[in-house]
Order: C-alpha cells, then structure tokens, then sequence
C-alpha cells in the first residue's frame, strides 16, 4: 500500500517548495476557488459581529482559563478517564507516542489498524511508524485516505486533499483501485466507502484523534460529518485516541461555545453530522463499541510553549483552519510548501516549538503581516504579533536570546551589513538627508537587480524630488 511522504523527505527549502508551486497553475486554480467558497461560507455563518465577536472573546477566556489550569486539569482528565475504564498514557515525544500506540497493538496481536482524522497522528508520522512493523493503518476519513492512496501529505488541517480537485481524484481512483473514471463527486464518495466499510470490520485496532478533552467527566469529544471517525472509535475491538495535552477543558459547559466557533469557523456549518462523546470502553449491558479504550496524551514541545506567556497563547488553536482559509500567503502556494505538519498561519507560529526555529527559520517570514489570520482566529490568537517576535528571535544569537536553538537562521554577512546600513541611515537625521540628496541626484544609477525579489518586480527608483524637498516647497508658497 502507497504511504505517505515523510516530512524528513522533504529536503528542499520554503522558497524552493514556493517556486514550484507557483508554476502549477492547477493547483493554484484549486486552492482559489476552495478558499474563496471557504471564506464566503465562514462570512455567511457569523451575519452578526456583535455576536461573533462576543464568541471570540468567550472562547479566548475559555482556553486562557483552561491553560492558566492546565497541569491540575490533566490531571484531573487522568482520574476521571481512569475511573471509567479508560488507560491513560503520557508521551513527552513522538517517538514515545509511537511507542505506546505500538505496544497496545501489539497486546492485540494486530495487524490492521484504521484511523479517523488525526494531526496528532501526523505529528507522530503514525502511519510510517506502524507500516514498518508490518502493521497496515488505513485512514478513514475521506480526504485522508485519498492523499494516502496518492502518497502524499495533507495540505490543510481539516480538508486534507482540498488542493486536489474532482477530475485528479477520478483518475487516482481509476489508476489505484481500477474503477472506472467518474467526475460525479457523490460517486467518488461511493467508491471510497465501499472500499473502506470492510475495512473497519477486519481491523483489530481503531485510532482517532481528539478536538476537546473535558476533565470534570472524563469525556473525549470528536467531531466529523462523515461517520467513518464513529467508526474507527467503535467498530474495533480496541479504541486508542491520540492528542497534544493542550486540547483539555474544564467542562462540558465550556464545549458549547467552542464547538460552535470551531464548526462555523471550519467549514461555515452551525454544526458537524457528527459530535462523538466517548467516556469508558463498551459495559456490559451495551452492545457496541470497543472493549479497551486508550488515551495518548501528547507533549512533543507543548510545554515549553506553556512556560512562555507569549507562546501559550499558539496552544488556544482549537484547529479551525479559519486562518489558512484566509491566508493569500497560503492560497497561493498550498500547505505542502510549508514541508511541515502544520501549514499556513498557525503552522508558523506551532512549529518552531515542536522542531525548533532553526529547521524552519523561513516560516515566520512567509508572511505579509496583513493581519487577516488574526482578524478571523476563533480564539483570538495574536498570530501576526508572534510572526513578529519569531523574526525577531530568528536572527539573534543563543546568547542574546536563550530561548532560540542554535542561533535561528543563518544570514549571509552581505545582509547583515545591508540591515547595520539600513538602521544607521534610519537613526542619523544627517545621514538621510545626505542619502536623499545623492538618490535623488543620481537616481538613474539606481540598481536594476536588488536581489531575489527584482526577479518577478521592477527595481524601485528614487523619485525626483524628495519628500523633505516637497514639503519645503510647499511651505515657501505658503509663505508668500
């Protein structure tokens, strides 16, 4: 079975990934009309911004008070889990995490694994992990299987195969299932089930993922429109759930707002088909759902984000998508150029505490800062005043600043000379005057190449006449 590209393959960098994707026009044309149809249906699903806002707010003082608890609220999750039958598992790695997760199939005897939509489980590369020790793990939500049998990476965190459209999936499923070419979505749909349903009756071991964890019952709730998640998490006789430590909340109380933001955020819609409630394997007396449930809590770099009170903020992400869908950064060159788990905006500010700035140091960069990110994130998470800070830490030394890993980004001395230049002609009012004189005396000698960015944009030149040379201008008229 096709498996999906590692994230360690991807050895090129951003801009190389970028360039690519701006020469394929297709996928261009994809991602603009599913982003356009996105943003429509979010604008359509808040027609009140009285109380759209008032939802935002409530949801940020939700998770802030939830992460101001968080060490008492796991574990509190853990006792109450525990009493209902669930086994609780702390992983500080992925590798840890991957561990775990192998061992209880293991204690199964298993051999087939189904799993419904997860980024924890991409995080963790879940899927590589297990198929090398000869274990099958099939994804069962629909996007997920396609980028699967493609071999591929998701490219959006809640539409996993958004930057494929109907007539590349037809010819997928022609080319590895040997069906016959339809461009009918529902029938692609059909043909995806079909292949999927026989699956969950064979597999020894379901996995999901977990959108809220509530720690005053002991409650993992999941949400989906699909079933096949429902599935995963009852069908087996095993039911294992993976999730970073930063999904707990208080109550259930606390659920009813957030659900809603996270629904209408996502996809436009007041509520998913499916909300799930899983509190304790199968009792006696019911006849379905599985007879082991286990919950992974993963940190993998959470805790460290936890420890700042800037970054804490990066873990009130309730996983919407509402800040790619907005992103023109993003629309344009789609989530696999981000070579991460996690693209778009929120990818940029998660990542670096997960695998450290230094392995990702153009991420805080692809950014215009125009703010969109930040206007529509649910919780009200700063996105563009962490981008700011990230390009800040990435060019400072360990010494000057601690918390960056082996230094950021490594700059070239011609840029550093070039940003000691720029700050000493922005700090001495002499020097300006004298480099506005001179560009504008002389600006035919402008430069036509200034780099990299005068490859696809005409160099600037000076004007004519400077700002100070106008204005003086101006006010001796006004003196006569």
């Amino acid at each position: 079975m096709s498996q999906r590209i590692p994230v360690t393959e991807l050895t090129d960098s951003f801009r190389g990934r970028a360039v690519g994707a701006l020469a394929d026009n297709q996928l261009r044309t994809n991602f603009r009309v599913a982003m356009d149809s996105l943003m429509k249906k979010r604008a359509d699903a808040f027609p009140d911004e009285e109380e759209r806002e008032g939802l935002r707010e409530l949801g940020n003082h939700i998770k802030a008070r939830a992460l101001s608890r968080l060490p008492d609220l796991l574990e509190q999750l853990e006792a109450k889990l525990t009493a209902n039958g669930v086994h609780v598992h702390w992983a500080e790695t992925t590798e840890d995490a991957n561990r775990i997760v192998h061992s209880i199939i293991e204690a199964q005897k298993g051999t087939q694994v189904v799993k419904g939509k997860s980024m924890v489980s991409e995080e963790m590369e879940m899927n590589d992990f297990l198929a090398e020790r000869n274990i099958e793990c099939l994804e069962s939500d629909m996007g997920e299987y396609i980028v699967q049998l493609d071999g591929e990476k998701p490219s959006h965190i809640i539409m996993p195969a958004i930057h494929k459209n109907r007539f590349q999936v037809a010819k997928l499923f022609h080319d590895k299932l040997g069906v016959d070419e339809t461009e009918d979505v529902n029938e692609l749909i059909q043909i995806g089930r079909r292949t999927l349903r026989q699956k969950f009756l064979e597999a020894d071991v379901g996995v999901s993922g977990v959108n809220f964890a509530i720690a005053e019952t002991g409650t993992l709730l999941l949400v989906e429109n699909e079933g096949n998640g429902r599935m995963s998490t009852t069908a087996p006789p095993v039911h294992i759930a993976v999730t970073g430590i930063e999904k707990v909340v208080e109550n259930l109380r606390d659920v009813v707002p957030l659900l809603s933001l996270l629904t209408r955020s996502a996809l436009g819609q007041p509520i998913t088909t499916y909300v799930n409630m899983i509190s304790g394997p199968r009792k006696a007396d019911e006849l379905d759902g599985p007879e082991e449930v286990h919950l992974v809590l993963l940190d993998n770099g959470r805790s460290g984000a936890f420890a700042d009170a800037q970054l804490r903020q990066t873990l009130n992400c309730i996983r919407c998508g509402a800040c790619m869908n907005h992103c023109p950064v993003y629309t344009r060159v789609g989530g696999h150029t981000y070579g991460e788990v996690y693209p778009g905006p929120i990818g940029k500010i998660i990542t670096p505490h997960m695998v450290g700035l230094h392995k990702v140091p153009d991420h805080p960069s692809a950014s215009s800062l125009c703010g969109a990110c930040g206007e529509v994130c649910p919780v009200k998470i700063p996105i563009p005043e962490m981008l700011q800070r990230l390009r800040q830490e990435n060019v400072k030394s360990p010494a000057e600043h601690p918390k960056v890993k082996d230094g950021g980004a490594k700059y070239s001395r011609k840029e550093r000379a070039l940003w000691r230049f720029w700050v000493t002609l922005n700090t001495s009012p002499g020097f300006y005057r004298l480099f506005l004189w001179a560009a504008t005396r002389f600006r035919k000698l402008a430069p036509k190449n200034v780099g990299p960015w005068t490859a696809n944009h005409t160099a600037p030149v000076p004007a004519r006449r400077s700002l100070h040379d106008l204005a003086k201008a101006h006010l001796n008229q006004g003196d006569r």
